[in-house]
């Protein structure tokens, strides 16, 4: 039974996990927070980026000998893995802790078996601990693991009657700007952000972040079909690395030295899940969807969208393209009912965060 210590350790953990946030893929983000015999905090870290110690060296070494006999508070089952780092669930029976707590049990079967080789070892071992919170800190690594694709979040910005633009096309700018800051910190937040090529000739996007000191910039993904992107686009400069999908017949002749991959065709565009199993083997894990109403319904369309972020300005259009095209919706019983998960004021707009619910 957990206590109010090991819950208000645990969050803390939560907190410093997604420091991680934008830095560790194709590794997740993990935060440990350690505690001395007598339930004192004497050591925190996070897992700051691949390849680099992980959350529990971090708070061990902060600690040093005073985690012997101690309790260690960990968002993600200790691994028992060697890879480019050693095994933590080793590294924490070395240290003398006399017991650890997780909240998610690991699901990679190349690190999971920590919480066997820390009992083995004498180690009193708990899980389960805010197990809700931490998930929905590490959800993109997780889908990753799970799934065997990237986490996948659309986001847009809309009217109140739900129009992206107005009918002569315009659309700069429908939200405030504390919005389109919070967007940054989206972006900041993923390993990729993709976007297609009716946004990229509407918009001439850049895509990179701005405003977020420290930022490692994601890679900046272009759906071009028949490669129409223009050399001397934004979305080509150095900011930030940068892929163009196109279709496997497109003539990419005008683009050297791009970075381009050749995808099968789904409908009139590019198989989303073709592109996400590339970006999947490139080790992003985690997705944002910038694209127009067309990229976003191949994307629902093909299951392969898990949480939605609208931003809501109190604007009035009254004609207009609508935020989503198709979708493979053509009834209301097969209508994609998410689930709520938060709403929030950014300067005079609304931001609505939704998830997909499992199964859906």
């Amino acid at each position: 039974m957990a206590t109010a210590a090991d819950t208000d350790a645990m969050r803390r953990a939560v907190a410093l996990a997604a420091r991680g946030l934008g830095s560790t893929s194709p590794n997740p983000v993990v935060g440990c927070v350690v505690t001395d015999a007598s339930g004192h905090v004497v050591g925190e870290g996070h897992h700051e980026r691949a390849g680099g110690p992980h959350a529990e060296v971090h708070a061990l070494r902060q600690a040093g000998v005073l985690a012997r006999g101690g309790t260690a508070y960990v968002t993600l089952e200790p691994c028992d893995h060697t890879g480019r780092t050693g095994p933590c669930a080793r590294a924490l029976i070395e240290a003398g802790v006399a017991r650890v707590v997780y909240a998610v049990a690991d699901p990679d079967p190349r690190a999971a078996g920590g919480a066997g080789t820390l009992r083995a070892a004498g180690v009193q071992v708990e899980s389960g601990v805010l197990e809700d919170e931490a998930e929905a800190g590490n959800t993109a690594w997780l889908t990753s693991v799970r799934r065997g694709r990237p986490h996948v979040t659309w986001k847009y910005a809309a009217t109140l009657d739900g129009r992206t633009a107005a009918a002569d096309g315009t659309s700069r700018w429908i939200s405030s700007a504390a919005s389109r800051a919070d967007v940054h910190r989206l972006r900041a937040e993923a390993d990729a952000v993709v976007v297609g090529s009716g946004t990229l000739r509407a918009d001439d996007p850049h895509l990179a972040v701005r405003g977020i000191d420290g930022a490692t910039q994601p890679l900046r993904v272009v759906v071009d079909t028949r490669a129409s992107i223009a050399p001397g686009a934004r979305v080509l400069d150095d900011a930030a690395p940068t892929l163009v999908a196109v279709a496997e017949d497109a003539d990419t002749a005008h683009l050297p030295g791009v970075d381009t991959v050749r995808l099968p065709a789904a409908g009139r565009g590019l198989d989303p899940r073709a592109l996400l199993a590339e970006l999947h083997a490139r080790g992003v894990r985690s997705v944002l969807l910038e694209g127009g109403p067309a990229l976003a319904g191949s994307f629902v369309a093909a299951g392969a969208v898990d949480r939605v972020v609208g931003y809501i300005a109190p604007v009035l259009l009254g004609a207009g393209p609508a935020a989503l095209a198709g979708g493979g919706i053509t009834t209301i019983t097969e209508a994609l009912r998410l689930d709520v998960v938060a709403t929030d004021r950014f300067g005079p707009d609304l931001r609505i965060t939704a998830t997909v619910p499992e199964g859906a």
